[in-house]
């Protein structure tokens, strides 16, 4: 363990009378890296620094790949395409003062967590091995079975999880001859989906005689940001609404995916209204299994800053409060509830203090709008109880894996062989398929057609030529005739 691998946790304490060295050469996961983007920071001093280097891209490869422990690097902030690397983060700047310069324009990447990911396919089942940088605290499930396939981690660096191919509660599927395929997420909460998730596609491959690994890795949270469904919820005694916005309060998402910048908005619709009001008792659910998480509690305070922040008036009213969060979802759903206890109050809210840790780890105190209301007397036409308010949101996660499944159910899923290196529609080979039947259906209905003609038009020329003749033979019996239109029938049937 060191200062990295214990981040975010109490672990790392001072203690009188003893130095700590901590080695900065060691080796580490580095397959599957994610990078955490602080705004408006740079760092005084760094380690390395690199020019005319393309991209940003090319600059977070030089940080991966450099022979110490790079976690942080900046970009084009200290001159045109210069790339500057450091082995601190602010994990490791706790003792320094000042460590960063303030830039708005600039931006510092450090490097959250890496993973490294290894899949053995065994007789029976197949097992996902995962290796991590720092301390993870979560759990790992097989996507479609959050709760009958799962694996809970404890503060781990190293966990698994096996998924055997005739269980149906961890969804394998069979996709081929000996290809089995499956979804796994790796969720850092208990309860919901982030954008701090992975989402990890494995596959194993068998042959006769030996076999073969293969896997395959969708991060998962990248893309382009998507709205959100909302539906606006309204409440009498004074008219107060909650919706779902971006972070200014102004525009109502449609739709929305996991990471998503977005807020919480409460608004008083009557202007002119003397009260004013706070929040308290937010919770999140589930919209299938009531799975349910407290994110503003009793007192008014967050549970939890990093899943949603307090609560505060807007700039432009008091009548008007929001509270950020990046969108995030439950597990076994797309959709999440919201529900919260709304109290006006007049003619102005006090607000509550709550503690809660920065982004270096240190505990401060932060105003929030929602608080147990105060108990007071107050006139009748004053007094008002807690209005309750519900919103849903469908939110969706990035994962990507059912991108191929609805590529496949419109048709457009193309197979590989890998024998003959040949690429085949399957939606264009079951039409070709149909058309081919459809055509020797028709060639048989048309060939049966024509026999029978020409078998009817035999017969009255026999009868023409037996009625033109003398009767001079005895006549054939019944069965003869059968047979000889039998012969003539199996003759046509075997040129057929």
């Amino acid at each position: 363990m060191d200062r990295i691998t214990v981040a975010g946790s109490t672990a790392f304490q001072p203690s009188a009378g003893y130095d700590y060295m901590e080695n900065n050469c060691i080796e580490e996961p580095s397959k599957l890296c994610e990078f955490k983007k602080l705004n408006g920071r740079i760092l005084k001093t760094v380690d390395s620094v690199y020019q005319d280097v393309a991209s940003v891209d090319e600059c977070r490869e030089l940080c991966l790949n450099s022979p110490y422990r790079c976690h942080s690097y900046d970009y084009g902030d200290t001159g045109e395409m210069v790339c500057r690397l450091s082995h601190h983060s602010r994990a490791t700047l706790s003792d320094i003062q000042e460590p960063y310069l303030d830039v708005p324009e600039a931006a510092t990447y450090e490097l959250s967590s890496c993973y490294n990911v290894s899949i053995e396919c065994r007789a029976g089942d197949m097992v996902a091995r995962i290796q991590t940088s720092k301390l993870f605290d979560g759990k790992m499930y097989a996507k479609g079975s959050p709760n009958s396939c799962v694996r809970d981690v404890n503060n781990s660096l190293e966990f698994e999880l096996t998924m055997q191919y005739d269980n149906l509660e961890c969804n394998v599927r069979k996709n081929g001859l000996g290809r089995y395929v499956n979804d796994v997420v790796i969720q850092h909460h208990d309860k919901i989906v982030t954008s701090s998730d992975l989402g990890l596609a494995v596959t194993c491959q068998y042959d006769l005689t030996n076999k073969s690994v293969t896997n395959e890795v969708d991060l998962g949270v990248h893309g382009d940001i998507s709205p959100a469904l909302s539906e606006e919820v309204t409440v009498d005694s004074p008219n107060v609404a909650m919706k779902i916005t971006d972070r200014k309060g102004e525009d109502i998402m449609q739709s929305a995916e996991v990471g998503d910048p977005l807020a919480l908005k409460f608004e008083i619709l009557d202007k002119n209204s003397p009260y004013e009001i706070f929040v308290r008792e937010l919770v999140a659910m589930d919209g299938v299994d009531s799975s349910e998480i407290v994110l503003i509690d009793s007192n008014g305070c967050p549970t939890d800053h990093f899943i949603m922040g307090p609560i505060y008036k807007s700039a432009k009213s008091g009548k008007i409060l929001l509270s950020h969060f990046d969108a995030f979802k439950f597990p076994s759903s797309e959709v999440v509830q919201f529900r919260a206890l709304v109290t006006p109050c007049m003619p102005s809210c006090e607000p509550v203090q709550c503690d809660q840790e920065d982004i270096s780890g240190e505990r401060r105190s932060a105003v929030s709008y929602g608080k147990r209301r105060r108990r007071r007397s107050v006139s009748s036409s004053a007094a008002h109880d807690d209005m309750l308010l519900v919103q849903s949101i469908q939110i969706t996660d990035k994962f990507g894996f059912d991108k191929g499944a609805n590529r496949s159910s419109s048709g457009s899923e193309a197979v590989y062989i890998a024998d003959g290196g040949l690429c085949v529609n399957v939606a264009g080979l079951i039409v070709a398929a149909t058309i081919f039947l459809s055509a020797q259906l028709a060639i048989i209905a048309a060939w049966t057609f024509i026999w029978q003609r020409r078998k009817f038009n035999s017969k009255l020329s026999h009868q023409d030529t037996m009625s033109a003749v003398s009767v001079s033979m005895p006549p054939a019996s019944r069965a003869d005739s059968l047979c000889k239109l039998y012969d003539a029938g199996y003759t046509h049937q075997r040129r057929f």
